[in-house]
């Protein structure tokens, strides 16, 4: 998915040369409180800043959730593709994560690849879901969410 997101990214880290921006979102309509499912997507926007063309491999993620339980996750890619990122392009993708408290976080890397076949691990910045964080409340991070 290389489409443009217009969005806001307020979390954003920049390892070796390639830039990690995260925006998540609480999904109020996809989840259950009652039945302690709380439901965020988050957007990624990875930019390339290196002057070589990158493939991004697979990830790592720790997913803490609001009682400090961890889930390490590991796998090729990110939403079933292994982009190549030229120099100055950005990818964009979203996925989604299930939490059973209202609060939690992710941190993580993706491993990319050039040419030469080097490895880059790029950090991906830590970011917290929170229920307040929804499109359209004012008290969160975001007024207003287009082209999600």
């Amino acid at each position: 998915m290389t489409q443009d997101m217009e969005i806001m990214t307020p979390y954003r880290e920049e390892t070796e040369n390639i830039e990690v921006e995260v925006a998540p979102v609480y999904l109020s309509e996809e989840s259950a409180p009652a039945k302690g499912q709380f439901f965020y997507m988050y957007a990624v926007r990875i930019t390339n800043h290196r002057d070589e063309p990158v493939q991004l491999l697979s990830r790592k993620w720790m997913i803490r959730n609001g009682q400090g339980e961890v889930k390490e996750i590991e796998g090729e890619g990110v939403i079933g593709e292994q982009p190549w990122i030229k120099p100055g392009d950005t990818y964009t993708y979203r996925s989604f994560c299930p939490l059973t408290t209202p609060t939690g976080n992710m941190r993580g890397s993706y491993f990319f690849e050039n040419e030469s076949g080097e490895e880059i691990e790029a950090r991906v910045p830590l970011f917290f879901f929170r229920m307040v964080d929804a499109p359209g409340n004012p008290q969160g991070l975001y007024s207003e969410l287009q082209n999600l």
